[in-house]
């Protein structure tokens, strides 16, 4: 009878994950295409294949629809492994590092929860500082720190490694994330990251590589 019961719960909990993750890649294609302003619950329910019913089971309101969108954003983000290995040079670590952020930010349907984060923080300042936290600043965090390892062995002479790191990451974004962002332009081939990566980690290298 236990072996029963716990067989019947772990199959219920799977069903449950399985219709929310059902109902949050509704609800992303919704916020895609009209905005966090433009969804309804009603056309996130039809996205999803759901009654609205079952939607009200899951979320309270699109509020909260949107804030577990991002909590995905950020476990995605958490999970990318970045190489830091200080056994390597620092010029292959940081154009691999610059290649794996730029697909992570570029990828197709990636920019949608920026794009829409980016509309509605003014309103909402407490998901932009959360976003900002969880999803930008986490990646700044985990270069500086490799940049500081580096400066201790005598490889880079960096005052700021925040502030390194951050410059590192938007020499890497050059030409390539506004555009894509604003849908200017579609999510950049891996020669054009390539070359925008080589170039940034010339530059940042010629600032701080130790003489």
């Amino acid at each position: 009878m236990v072996v029963a019961a716990s067989e019947h719960l772990h199959a219920v909990q799977e069903e449950d994950s399985s219709k929310r993750r059902q109902i949050l890649d509704g609800a992303r294609k919704v916020f895609m295409d009209l905005g966090f302003d433009g969804a309804s619950m009603g056309e996130i329910a039809r996205a999803a294949q759901v009654s609205k019913g079952t939607l009200y089971v899951y979320f309270a309101d699109k509020f909260a629809l949107f804030e577990a969108i991002l909590e995905q954003e950020a476990l995605q983000h958490g999970q990318v492994v970045f190489n830091f290995d200080l056994d390597r040079d620092a010029e292959t670590t940081l154009k691999e590092f610059g290649i794996a952020y730029l697909h992570l930010i570029c990828r197709p349907g990636g920019g949608s929860a920026i794009r829409t984060v980016m509309a509605i923080a003014e309103r909402m300042p407490d998901v932009g500082r959360r976003y900002y936290a969880r999803v930008l600043d986490k990646s700044i965090n985990r270069l500086s720190g490799y940049l500081k390892a580096r400066v201790a062995s005598g490889d880079l002479a960096i005052d700021d490694c925040d502030l390194a790191a951050s410059q590192f990451m938007e020499l890497c974004k050059a030409s390539l994330f506004l555009p894509f962002v604003f849908q200017a332009a579609p999510a950049p081939s891996e020669q054009r990251m390539t070359a925008v990566v080589d170039s940034a980690t010339r530059m940042f290298l010629a600032a701080y590589k130790a003489k």
